[in-house]
């Protein structure tokens, strides 16, 4: 398991994490979120000693993390971190063998990576030859290549098209099924949503919000009412018990407080034309992260 236990670090008068405590669990998803500039790639320096804290520790099995844990540990930086005149597989055995594994075995790790990544036929090509979405996958192999305990990603699904997402999606839930614990930071909800057990949400250096998603988006005593229609829209302002939080098109999406009357709120959207579709959920990822970081 990664503990934060009090980290802090101070960029003269910035505070770049502010005591911040959290864990993330082996065998899990942990989606890592936060404004721009709200400490996210400073805490995940600190796990590789990149970042030197002023105060509290970060922790990986109860004790603090040592040169030979970070060998066992996977990182992959949303700056491009490769040699970019140098093939891909020759530089991916380079980066495995740095971490101490026998050649035979990270040739065998990096071969199935790359296969499985769709980029086997690039082996012997220079990084800077490939797309930016293969320049990403080949960071990404070579967080791998020493099969980590722990794999911390920065923005991983940065200018991927949507197939490349789906396979990194995949993969990352099969690193976390095999034992792993994953670490990594989204600006993209939806996707951070359907991948991950557990969220941290980290605003102005401190954290704001953590926990088992389900459990939190459960927890929250409102739910989102979204109707989705054809014609013109019903007359929302005759409900008292819900707040209209947005509406478009063909959909509009209600705030209702645990008392809210349903049924005055079914009985106006029957008004409208054709009722497409009518959902009554808990709060979205993308609305707890907004109130977390307004609070």
């Amino acid at each position: 398991m990664l503990e934060f236990d009090g980290a802090t670090k101070r960029f003269g008068e910035l505070a770049a994490l502010d005591g911040c405590t959290f864990a993330a669990q082996p065998g899990r998803l942990t989606g890592f979120l936060g404004p721009n500039g709200a400490g996210k790639t400073t805490a995940m320096r600190a796990v590789f000693g990149l970042v030197e804290l002023d105060a509290g520790a970060v922790c990986w099995k109860g004790s603090p993390i040592g040169p030979r844990d970070r060998m066992r540990f996977g990182y992959m930086p949303e700056e491009r971190g490769l040699y970019p005149r140098m093939p891909v597989r020759e530089q991916l055995l380079y980066l495995g063998e740095l971490c101490g594994r026998a050649g035979r075995d990270v040739a065998r790790t990096t071969d199935t990576w790359l296969e499985r990544l769709g980029i086997a036929d690039r082996a012997t090509e220079r990084v800077d030859a490939l797309s930016h979405g293969n320049q990403q996958r080949v960071q990404l192999i070579a967080a791998l290549v020493n099969e980590p305990d722990l794999l911390v990603l920065d923005e991983p699904f940065s200018g991927l098209d949507p197939l490349a997402m789906t396979v990194m999606a995949d993969l990352l839930a099969d690193v976390a099924a095999a034992g792993a614990t994953v670490l990594f930071s989204s600006h993209q909800l939806d996707l951070v949503e359907d991948l991950c057990e557990d969220v941290v949400i980290i605003d102005h250096g401190r954290i704001v919000l953590a926990g088992d998603l389900d459990e939190i988006r459960a927890g929250v005593p409102e739910r989102f009412v979204e109707i989705r229609y054809r014609g013109e829209p019903p007359d929302w302002s005759a409900l008292s018990s819900v707040e209209l939080v947005e509406s478009e098109d063909g959909r509009a999406r209600l705030l209702a407080a645990s008392d809210a009357d349903l049924a005055a709120v079914v009985a106006v959207a029957r008004r409208a034309p054709d009722i497409v579709s009518f959902t009554y959920e808990p709060p979205t990822l993308s609305d707890l992260f907004r109130r977390a970081v307004a609070a």
